[in-house]
């Protein structure tokens, strides 16, 4: 039997994380894990399957993926790429081509990489101003960092919620 950890948050610090950054770095670890652990054995071909009219499980694992990135995007003060903008347009489009392991990998490396960055910078810079989209909706790089995480601790219990519908048996 594998042995449980504790949640993420009462594991201690991470280190080389400002201390105002710790609640957003370990709600994306826990984010990673979680999605590792409730889709150990997700079928492929339910990925796409939306359920009582909700986005799917494909979606919600492209969504929070892309929304980190284009979170770290705006925290470094920069725009979105044309790839972020076709990542974008795809985001829940069913892909047969697309296999769940990849989906989750690819989330976990945005994790990875929001993490290097998080060790980047210093408390001034987390009460920078920034901006969002192409409205230029005013936030602070901690405000995108914050939102990213509690993001995809959302979109995690939606995930949850959408595959124990998916794979439900009465045994």
């Amino acid at each position: 039997m594998k042995e449980s950890k504790p949640e993420v948050w009462l594991r201690g610090p991470l280190p080389n994380i400002l201390l105002l950054l710790q609640p957003a770095a370990h709600a994306l670890i826990q984010s990673s894990e979680e999605i590792e652990r409730y889709l150990a054995d997700f079928p492929d071909d339910k990925l796409w399957t939306k359920t009582v009219g909700r986005a799917s499980v494909g979606f919600h694992l492209q969504h929070i993926t892309g929304v980190l990135d284009r979170m770290m995007t705006y925290a470094k003060s920069e725009q979105l790429s044309e790839l972020q903008f076709k990542y974008l347009a795809k985001e829940g489009k069913s892909n047969e081509d697309i296999s769940t392991n990849e989906l989750v990998s690819a989330f976990q490396h945005k994790v990875e990489d929001a993490l290097v960055y998080f060790k980047t910078l210093s408390e001034s810079t987390l009460k920078e101003s920034r901006t969002v989209g192409r409205k230029k909706l005013p936030s602070t790089t901690l405000g995108l960092l914050f939102h990213a995480a509690e993001h995809s601790q959302r979109h995690v219990g939606q995930l949850l919620v959408t595959k124990s519908v998916l794979t439900y048996s009465e045994d």
